[in-house]
């Protein structure tokens, strides 16, 4: 175990636990939109900044920090709460109407951005940028049917040049991980539609239950995890019923 003191209490946490893990297990709660236990550290949202004072001084993202024995970090020292606030600042600029932004930025003790507001067609601007969905697409389901594109105030996520995304799979992953709600997934009859990335995914009827499903994740799963078998024909959630009904006959 390793100790450190997070704002003048030691806490005691396994060693290879990010600094953002220990803040949480000294019951303290910071701000931060790309960090997600399943995926490598990141650090890009820069919300979770924390201040440490010994054995050095540093303002560090604690997303992305591993904790050390000995370390010493402040959590509200005036340089960490002013890193926060001015980039929940930038993304207020960013996203003037996300709840989400506007909730946390609150929570901060932020109310207005000083910083001017996007143009008239980037007011429903809800895209932080955390690399949330690009991240799980490739990192979990292998598939990496999206990236940033552009680059400074250009920057944003989608499928190459555009057009329709053949990698995606339709999974929902990107959807499912977004923290702002800025990718929108819909089901309408026998297609999955993901606008963000132009992208629609013809489903297939279970041919047990008769509801659509996505038959792309199936095909991957299927070609991943070759040495399994399973029910691969028919939806989730019969699969899921199926391989019960057969683990419990055979006990």
């Amino acid at each position: 175990m390793i100790t450190l003191t997070i704002n003048r209490r030691p806490v005691s946490v396994p060693q290879g636990t990010l600094l953002l893990k220990a803040v949480e297990e000294a019951g303290i709660t910071l701000p931060s939109l790309c960090h997600h236990d399943a995926l490598a550290p990141y650090g890009a949202c820069r919300l979770c900044m924390v201040m440490i004072t010994a054995p050095y001084r540093a303002l560090v993202a604690s997303c992305t920090y591993p904790v050390e024995e000995g370390l010493v970090v402040e959590t509200d020292a005036p340089e960490a709460v002013q890193a926060r606030r001015l980039a929940l600042e930038f993304l207020m600029s960013r996203c003037p109407r996300s709840d989400v932004i506007r909730k946390m930025a609150e929570k901060e003790g932020v109310t207005a951005s000083r910083f001017g507001m996007p143009s008239s067609e980037q007011t429903d601007e809800l895209c932080v940028l955390c690399g949330l969905c690009v991240r799980v697409c490739r990192e979990l389901i292998g598939a990496a049917a999206i990236g940033f594109t552009g680059r400074g105030s250009e920057r944003r996520v989608g499928a190459p040049f555009d057009f329709q995304s053949d990698a995606c799979i339709g999974c929902g992953a990107c959807a499912e991980v977004c923290p702002t709600g800025a990718i929108q997934m819909e089901d309408r009859g026998n297609q999955r539609i993901l606008r963000a990335w132009n992208t629609r995914i013809t489903l297939s009827a279970c041919p047990e239950c008769g509801r659509f499903f996505t038959p792309e994740p199936t095909r991957f799963l299927k070609e991943m995890l070759p040495e399994i078998e399973t029910y691969w024909e028919v939806c989730p959630d019969c699969r899921r019923q199926k391989t019960s009904r057969q683990w419990l006959n055979a006990q």
